[in-house]
């Protein structure tokens, strides 16, 4: 569908009953197209052939099901050998390969054809004239057989009932192999008698002519659909052609992804050091239980309390990971199937989603570029659609917008042109490569060089933009008509909304059609609760299903790029499979970024969570939501519950060896005969009755099903809210907009689903689209999803799908911490907290124990800080948690250590993560748990028990020009004050206890080994942070020193009070032995 709103912003407010189209020309009408599809057979879409003789091929001498010779070979071959139809086996025809079981039948013989698999007919059937849909949706032509002025009862079937001709089973004169399928002529013959297909058996059992069997025609045709899609074309007026490559058409019948499971060389030994540390654990908390240190108590059973938790948390951490699994898809597999040559794509819809707020911290080019790659993407561009959400409702972005707009018709046709990677131009020119070597186009370097130039104009443009908007004027911004800009006033504006590209004669430089891109503001009121990123989310969700409805969606933050343009592909190979794609949510991709210094000391990258982790967790019930990066299936966002999966039939005589009905005989035949006629007879009567009321049945079904759709209606009405057009797409399973709804009417409906308000006393948050009650809405919104019964899909391709900037300083690294982990306190919280929630549902065990550890983590942070504060009391005190270690003590503290580095090894081998990405992921454990952690936590309970809302600054975003700030840069946050009074009480205690040995002796080095080492464990972890104090002294805030200087000197004074250097009876002399007289 196009809209065409004239170039113009359209803005409004549904609640003040406001519709502005801002100088707009006309609404252009919309345009659907309904593509048609061809007679098929019913299992891979391939013409049925004609055999030699001039019949169709008839596969089931039953049903003549309509299948063609090569699914009837397969089937023979390598399937179950039945009809999918009656469930009856297939009988050999004259021909085809004998298979095991055929010598039980009575048929001719044709041992020349024997084991001749490689030749089929291929003659294809030319329709005729005559030709009329018969009981299964095919055109069947006119037989060679007379069947003139003969009176046949009439049966109706699948579709519906005939009044000039009339589908009829009758046996073919010239094949001795089964029945065909022919239609009769209004005018019959006597010469020819009609028979039942089984003489002997009644065909009220199968009911036809009957509405039950018409229902399960529509239900197998739908499971079919379901397992084996297949690709519809309008076929020829005279002809159509089978595709002869017969290898391409079992290519594309073969699944679209599989899963890769990791080595057992390498799993196995994994999982065997896992249980060892389990042991090893056991026997360590044994020791340490039975062994208190008498003369530090306090000290003692701090520590183990804290140990304790420590192996809680390892253990729930630890055991999502125990089935990791790594997928590979088939794009090949993927065209093959939906994008046939010369006919147009049959490959779903994608509404693709970018968020943002505040372009002062999210650069306009950053989400310029980010625009550019998704209309860039190597997917058909009348399935793609861009919507674009400016909650900052910013002049600066809707600019931005718009000049993007422009360059777009020039970047995106040589990005198709030349298969450029990656197509976001900002990251593409920066590539330190030669870019000609690899491109042999005569014209690649000219128009590369034309290209920069166009993008380095257009980046003078945004920035001039930026330097213009950081001084408002008073009276506020105005569009270049004069018309004030409706987004003056952040918290109280009319929504908004533009579509810059998708409209007619809106092409690129090349004449080709571009992506539609949409910019939306929702609208903001005050007194009204807007849910910051998740109200967003939910707006988009709504507009776009008024104005494109794509069943799939995908989202991104405005600073993630697509960095692989197939990533479309990648995703619809899990949505779009026939045997699994039904049951998937939403496909998870792994977040990678750039601008990372090559340490990355701070841990951006995540790898232990995106390639250790979330592997675990796509062999149990899928990844996590993390965000940005992830494909949705719109109506799993719209609170549906997973398709349920139908347990496969159990096995019966037919498929059980002989020696099984000996066995099982006797129970069949123990049924009561009598119950057994008396269910027949109850069958026949209510096929009987189906057959004369069937006109009866349709009058009287149609108000029925007014008034169930009704009452249907109005329960969407409650759930989705008061906007009829939007609730008519959420019943499009396979999306597309409503027919015959007019173009001024769409505008109005978006305006109104993006107000304010409208999600009030709807399930909107609670239980469709994204959830709210928490700021961290991703982790909550996958939860609900996998608690429905659905499974996500982690998806990590060669090359990396998006990228994103990362915060480029500790201060807003710890932030962004801050904010995940808030959020997880929220959820603990909450009721939807996963230790209680969510049972008797679709999640499982081991699926929740990860969920549990997502919201349990920040909770860490207690016990971490004050183990990292043990080891400086140990050394200022001459005390320690332990006793005097033994050697079975020391068997046991070997094990435990022993096993803790192997579980680190084997975990970066089968999972691909470097040593050193593996330490820092451990580094900031540390520094996060006792500073953004243990603040979140705080924060956390004030917001639930008081009810003090936090505000939560956005997390600043990189440049885009490639030039990064010093990634050991301190801004100024009360965030770094633990981690610092951490590092000045170790460094200190360090230096006290070893002055301590020095004045005390040799025999106080021993002692003093294990307080060391566990002093430098805490430094260690914290090197980071200390390598930015030591090197930055000058850009340090007087105030950190300040507050972490007086923390210090708190904690020490507290210890000299309860534990001085002297005893409280004064000090103890002894006689030293020496004689002063002397």
């Amino acid at each position: 569908m196009v809209m065409d709103t004239g170039g113009r912003l359209v803005a409004g407010s549904h609640n003040r009953n406001e519709f502005v189209l801002i100088n707009a020309d006309e609404i252009g009408k919309m345009k659907s197209v309904r593509e048609l599809s061809g007679q098929i057979c019913q299992i891979c879409g391939d013409e049925v052939e004609i055999t030699v003789n001039g019949e169709r091929f008839v596969a089931c001498n039953e049903c003549a099901f309509p299948v063609c010779r090569t699914c009837y070979e397969y089937e023979r071959r390598e399937g179950n050998q039945a009809c999918p139809q009656c469930k009856i086996r297939f009988k050999r025809v004259k021909g085809s390969p004998r298979v095991e079981g055929d010598e039980e039948e009575d048929s001719i013989d044709d041992l020349e054809r024997e084991f001749d698999y490689g030749k089929v007919e291929t003659s294809v059937l030319t329709p005729s004239s005559g030709a009329v849909p018969s009981a299964c949706g095919n055109h069947v032509g006119s037989s060679r057989l007379a069947t003139e002025d003969l009176e046949i009862p009439v049966l109706t079937c699948v579709e519906e009932i005939f009044s000039d001709q009339h589908t009829i089973i009758v046996p073919p004169p010239f094949s001795s192999q089964g029945n065909g399928i022919h239609p009769s002529p209004s005018s019959t013959s006597p010469s020819l008698q009609p028979r039942p297909m089984i003489p002997e058996k009644d065909t009220a059992l199968y009911g036809y002519g009957s509405v039950a069997w018409k229902n399960r025609m529509e239900e197998w045709k739908k499971r079919q659909s379901d397992k084996f899609p297949m690709v519809k074309h309008q076929e020829d007026n005279n002809e159509s052609e089978l595709d002869p490559d017969l290898t391409v058409t079992d290519e594309a019948r073969q699944p679209l992804s599989r899963k890769l499971a990791i080595a057992s060389s390498k799993l196995n030994p994994y999982r065997l050091i896992i249980l060892l540390r389990l042991v090893a654990l056991g026997f360590f908390f044994h020791y340490r239980l039975l062994h208190p240190v008498s003369d530090a108590y306090g000290l003692w059973i701090t520590s183990v309390i804290c140990e304790i938790w420590f192996a809680v948390s390892w253990i729930l951490d630890q055991f999502p990971k125990w089935y990791p699994i790594q997928r590979e898809t088939y794009l090949d597999r993927l065209s093959m199937r939906y994008e046939k040559e010369g006919k147009p794509s049959e490959l779903d819809a994608i509404d693709i989603f970018v968020s943002t707020v505040d372009p002062m911290k999210e650069p306009p080019l950053i989400t310029a570029n980010t625009v550019l790659s998704i209309l860039a993407v190597d997917y058909p561009v009348e399935k793609v659609a861009c919507y674009l959400s400016d909650d900052g409702a910013s002049i600066l972005t809707f600019e931005t917008l718009s000049d993007t707009s422009e360059f777009a018709r020039k970047w995106v046709p040589f990005c198709k042109k030349f298969c450029i990677e990656p197509r976001a131009p900002e990251w593409y020119f920066s590539q330190k490569i030669d870019y000609s070597k690899d491109k042999v186009h005569p014209a690649f370097v000219r128009e590369r060089r034309a290209i920069k130039r166009e993008y380095e104009e257009f980046k003078v443009r945004i920035n001039r933009l930026v330097s213009m908007a950081q001084k408002i004027p008073e009276e506020g911004w105005t569009m270049q008509d004069g018309t004030p800009w409706p987004g003056n006033n952040v918290w109280d504006h009319p929504g908004m909304i533009q579509v810059f590209l998708g409209q007619d004669g809106f092409r690129d430089v090349e004449g080709n059609e571009l992506p539609r891109l949409v910019y939306v503001s929702r609208e903001k009121r005050p007194g009204f609760e807007h849910h910051k990123k998740a109200g967003a989310m939910n707006s988009l969700v709504r507009v776009s299903a008024v104005l494109s409805n794509a069943p799939y969606l995908l989202n991104v933050d405005c600073d993630h790029y697509i960095n692989n343009s197939k990533v479309l592909r990648e995703a619809m190979c899990f949505m779009m499979d026939p045997t699994s794609g039904k049951k998937v949510c939403y496909v998870q991709f792994p977040q990678r970024f750039d601008g990372i210094d090559n340490s990355d000391r701070y841990s951006n990258q995540n790898a232990v969570f995106f390639d250790i982790n979330m592997k675990g967790l796509d062999g149990l019930q899928g990844p996590i939501y993390v965000g940005t990066g992830g494909v949705f299936r719109r109506q799993a966002l719209y609170g549906y519950d997973a398709p349920i999966e139908k347990k496969p039939p159990s096995k019966t005589c037919n498929c059980w060896p002989k020696w099984c009905c000996l066995c099982c005989g006797s129970r069949k035949n123990g049924r009561p005969k009598l119950k057994k006629d008396k269910m027949q007879k109850l069958k026949q009567k209510e096929a009987s009755e189906q057959i004369h009321a069937l006109e009866t049945i349709k009058e009287s079904s149609e108000d029925t099903k007014t008034e169930y759709q009704s009452i249907v209606f109005q329960e969407k009405l409650e759930k989705f809210g008061q906007s009829p057009v939007f609730v008519a797409s959420t019943l499009l399973e396979n999306g597309g907009i409503p027919k015959e709804v007019s173009s001024t009417l769409l505008l109005k409906e978006a305006i109104h689903v993006i107000s304010c308000g409208y999600d009030d006393k709807t399930e909107w948050g609670k239980e469709v689209g994204w959830i709210y009650g928490s700021v961290t809405e991703d982790i909550l919104t996958g939860f609900k999803m996998h608690c429905r019964g659905w499974r996500s899909v982690y998806c990590i391709p060669k090359r990396p799908a998006f990228k994103g900037s990362a915060p480029n300083n500790l201060s807003d690294r710890l932030h962004q911490v801050l904010k995940w982990a808030l959020g997880s306190v929220e959820i603990f919280l909450s009721k939807h907290c996963p230790i209680w929630y969510g049972y008797g549902g679709g999640l499982k065990w081991l699926e929740r124990i990860s969920y549990i550890n997502s919201v349990v983590y920040p909770w860490t942070s207690i016990p971490l800080i004050v183990y990292c504060t043990l080891p400086a009391i140990c050394l200022l005190t001459g005390k320690f948690i332990v006793p005097e270690i033994s050697n079975y003590a020391s068997i046991i503290f070997i094990a435990l250590f022993t096993s803790i580095a192997v579980t680190g090894i084997l975990e970066m081998q089968w999972g691909g993560v470097g040593i050193e990405d593996w330490w820092r992921n451990e580094q900031f454990w540390v520094i996060g748990g006792v500073s953004a952690h243990l603040f979140a936590l705080f924060q956390g309970l004030l917001k639930i028990l008081t009810g003090v809302k936090t505000n939560l600054t956005v997390t600043s975003k990189g440049g885009a020009d490639g030039e990064f700030p010093e990634p050991h840069l301190f801004k100024w946050t009360s965030l770094l004050i633990p981690p610092t009074t951490l590092l000045i009480i170790n460094i200190v205690a360090v230096v006290v206890g070893i002055a301590d040995a020095i004045n005390d002796g040799y025999d106080s080095w021993g002692p003093l080994f294990g307080k060391l080492l566990f002093a430098l464990w805490v430094i260690v972890h914290l090197y980071p942070f200390l390598r930015g104090l030591l090197r930055k002294q000058e850009r340090l805030p007087t105030v950190i020193v300040i507050w972490s200087i007086l923390l210090s000197s708190i904690i020490t004074l507290l210890w000299v009070r309860i534990n001085p250097f002297v005893s409280r009876e004064g000090p103890v002399l002894e006689i030293c032995g020496l004689d002063c007289d002397d």
